[in-house]
């Protein structure tokens, strides 16, 4: 047997470890945040004829924020999503010991989630799964490459588990998170996701997270307004990208008021839009199913838009443990009930499509925002359960992509990353490591020798993977597309080879 065949065989196992492991605490982590969530939902409701309950929600919520912003202060590597801070960690950009993390992260996450912030389980879920992979591959005495590709598999099964979309999550790590296609990764990454969600499924059951019955397929003629939604989505994908990266930098420029009242202020907020409009708050989930049974008026769909967008980026902007996936879901599908609504009034469309134009923004929205439209095509489906919408999907998300990109949008994950660290400078301090870089077809690299090319400062390349052959590099070995690069360098130099070598391999 090849070595690369047992190598593979042992991804699958590694995979499958971590995928059980990741899927029993992220089964754990929902349970919880729905069971204090619902308990925090009744005393909310029952509060609208209680002054004592209002008190003791009062009271809850107040408690909920000094904990998880002791939480945070103790820690910051629990802050916000998770994922930027997966993302470094597998560029060699950050690091962390796993299991403060993971204990912090876990609390916090099921604090700030189930009080009804605006805030999602999945980048939580992906930074656990990726911290309980750490902790595996260091039980395990995985180390360098083999630790990495470990803590990719953990962050496909957080994710797989968060939503039941095994295939979603494998390529969300793959496009999104690891950057990077080898075999390695995508055969350990599948199976963690599918071992993941075999435990979810066991738990939640088999309903798909956002089932939506719906029984017609957009047809053809329609799809011109498609090219509208799609214009629609990204513009409005680049205001979130824009308030929810700087949001952060607002608040630090208000340096007079206490950290701490940034976090008190929205656990506050949050307690009248629960005991008024309990469907409206939390991740978005009940938000987007309520709006696909209940198809609610233009100007009440506005509202949800309004209300949703400047809560969601100021619970993120806090810092507390959540995500900003879902809410970025169920924002696409307002601003699609929104643009649904107007064809249909203006006598354009049926009202019989009015949820599949919930489904396509969904999808369209996060993919121009993420910067991830495979991903998004795959997860919305997923999620839905239904194949009927991929080529409306397709569609809508493309041209939602096209536009963002035309007006500047970078991938948000990749930009909080960058608002983590600090700017990154050549180093020759600590061992030896090995930065992996893929050459994207027209990078400023491709088709160049070695010799020709610019190297980072105190940089070695020392090998090239090219269809799963080794090579050994000298000055006139060509650079192709789709290449995996292996930069030596030291160990302070990662951030600085990293970001350097970002700017050669990509095609933008």
């Amino acid at each position: 047997m090849k070595l690369d065949n047992i190598k593979r065989f042992k991804s699958v196992l590694y995979g499958a470890l971590i995928g059980v492991v990741v899927g029993i605490f992220i089964s754990l982590f929902r349970i919880l945040i729905e069971f204090l969530s619902g308990i925090f939902l009744k005393i909310a409701l029952y509060a609208n004829n209680s002054l004592f309950l209002l008190f003791l929600l009062i009271f809850i919520n107040l408690s909920l924020a000094i904990i998880t912003y002791w939480l945070i202060i103790s820690n910051h590597n629990i802050k916000g999503s998770g994922i930027p801070q997966v993302e470094g960690q597998l560029a060699g950009q950050l690091d962390y010991k796993w299991c403060p993390v993971f204990i912090k992260k876990f609390i916090g996450g099921v604090l700030s989630i189930s009080s009804g912030l605006f805030l999602g389980r999945e980048g939580p879920s992906i930074q656990l799964g990726a911290t309980l992979a750490q902790g595996i591959a260091k039980l395990t005495h995985n180390e360098g490459v083999d630790r990495k590709i470990m803590i990719s598999g953990g962050a496909a099964a957080g994710l797989s588990a968060a939503f039941n979309a095994p295939i979603a999550s494998t390529l969300f790590v793959l496009e999104e998170i690891y950057h990077n296609f080898s075999t390695l990764v995508w055969t350990i990454a599948l199976s963690a996701a599918v071992a993941s969600n075999f435990i979810s499924t066991a738990v939640f059951g088999k309903t798909p997270v956002l089932h939506m019955n719906y029984f017609h397929v957009i047809p053809l003629h329609i799809y011109p307004y498609l090219i509208g939604l799609g214009i629609f989505l990204g513009v409005f994908g680049k205001l979130y990208e824009f308030f929810t990266i700087n949001i952060g930098s607002w608040y630090k420029k208000l340096n007079f008021i206490p950290n701490w009242v940034f976090v008190f202020i929205p656990f506050l907020l949050v307690i009248p839009i629960e005991m008024f409009i309990p469907n409206i708050s939390g991740g978005g989930s009940n938000l987007v199913l309520t709006i696909s049974k209940q198809s609610p008026a233009i100007l009440t769909l506005i509202f949800f838009f309004l209300l949703r967008f400047v809560f969601s980026t100021m619970s993120y902007g806090t810092g507390v443990p959540g995500g900003i996936f879902l809410p970025m879901l169920s924002l696409g599908a307002v601003l699609g009930s929104i643009y649904a609504k107007i064809l249909i009034s203006l006598g354009l469309m049926s009202p019989i499509f009015f949820v599949n134009f919930i489904i396509v923004s969904m999808s369209a929205y996060f993919a121009c925002i993420s910067k991830s439209p495979f991903t998004a095509i795959l997860l919305i489906t997923e999620m839905v359960g239904s194949l009927q919408n991929l080529m409306a999907l397709a569609f809508v998300t493309l041209a939602a992509y096209v536009v963002s990109d035309l007006l500047g949008s970078k991938p948000i994950y990749d930009e909080m990353l960058q608002n983590l660290l600090s700017p990154q400078k050549s180093s020759v301090r600590g061992n030896v490591v090995i930065i992996n870089s893929s050459v994207f077809v027209g990078s400023k690299i491709d088709g160049k020798m070695v010799k020709n090319i610019s190297w980072p400062d105190d940089t070695i390349l020392s090998s090239i993977n090219r269809n799963d052959n080794r090579i050994i590099p000298n000055g006139d070995t060509i650079i192709k597309a789709g290449d995996n690069l292996k930069i030596s360098t030291n160990y302070s130099n990662r951030g600085y080879v990293h970001d350097y070598m970002k700017k050669l391999v990509n095609n933008y």
